[in-house]
């Protein structure tokens, strides 16, 4: 009988994996995740993003205006483009908090059709937060025996979720401030000013006041604000590092603390918001917060 070569099972199994790409548009930004799906597990291929900013356009009337509807289907296309050079045959695309909640969302969508040729599936709060959970617990490192909670901070919503890996969800709920409405209403200066932060945290803590979670054994911080803090505060966020980190924040300019972590200035300029919605979510599931590795796009691709 004859063998298989030792770099045989990699081929088979790299054959057998299907390439999956999710666009996920966001009330700041619209991301691309590929990766190769394969018996339940992802494995990443390819990320990007690009600030696309619906919600802060939205803050005035609640439409999106026409030339943002172009730039947004402009990027979903090339994205999609991304995606299919890189071989992926199942493009899905994501609506989430801001096109929600826009007047015209319709138009928008109707656009991503026509030019991109995506039919956009728009998610409820509840599934945005159940999508967060699968794809959080998707990338745990070592199995958690008792409850996982995850809290997803975006630009336009911010989902809190508590429940059993890898996809019992036990309590959960989407609150619709996140971290660009913060920053648009109250963060004018630059950096933030004291009065501004603490109206800021006012508001963050209020967000979450009189909700009773259940207490998890882990928790984990997802989306774009935890992935960016991550860099200047560490991949755990406890009382120490929360206070630690929004003293940088406010004592820096945006555009220097960009440069010297290497971060975008769109983002830092929602950092301080971001910061303070993960840390009044954190106080309400009574433990400090892990920077997790998964979130709603790899649970849009586990998802049948």
């Amino acid at each position: 009988m004859t063998r298989p070569s030792r770099g045989a099972p990699a081929a088979i199994a790299f054959a057998r994996a299907m390439r999956r790409a999710c666009i996920d548009i966001g009330s700041n930004t619209t991301r691309l995740l590929v990766a190769d799906y394969e018996q339940g597990r992802l494995r990443e291929v390819h990320q990007t993003r690009v600030f696309t900013r619906i919600a802060f356009d939205l803050a005035r009337d609640g439409v999106i205006p026409a030339a943002k509807i172009a730039e947004i289907a402009a990027a979903v296309c090339e994205q999609r483009d991304q995606a299919r050079a890189l071989g992926a045959v199942d493009v899905r695309a994501v609506g989430t908090a801001a096109i929600r909640r826009a007047r015209n969302r319709e138009q928008l969508l109707s656009a991503l059709r026509t030019r991109c040729g995506l039919e956009v599936s728009m998610l409820s709060g509840e599934e945005e937060a159940r999508l967060a959970f699968l794809g959080a617990a998707s990338r745990l490192d070592v199995p958690v025996r008792g409850l996982l909670g995850v809290v997803d901070v975006g630009g336009g919503s911010s989902e809190l979720v508590v429940g059993t890996a890898p996809d019992r969800v036990r309590w959960c709920v989407s609150l619709e401030v996140g971290s660009g409405e913060l920053a648009h209403r109250l963060l004018h200066s630059d950096p933030p000013g004291v009065d501004e932060l603490e109206q800021a945290r006012e508001r963050a803590v209020s967000t979450f006041a009189g909700l009773d979670p259940p207490r998890p054994e882990l928790a984990l911080a997802v989306g774009g604000s935890a992935t960016s803090l991550s860099l200047l505060a560490g991949s755990r966020l406890d009382s120490s590092s929360f206070e630690r980190t929004l003293a940088l924040l406010s004592d820096m300019p945006a555009a220097e603390l960009a440069q010297r972590f290497g971060l975008e200035l769109d983002r830092v300029r929602l950092l301080p918001a971001g910061l303070l919605l993960l840390q009044a979510a954190a106080n309400v599931l009574g433990c400090a917060l892990q920077i997790g590795r998964g979130g709603l796009r790899e649970g849009v691709l586990l998802s049948p």
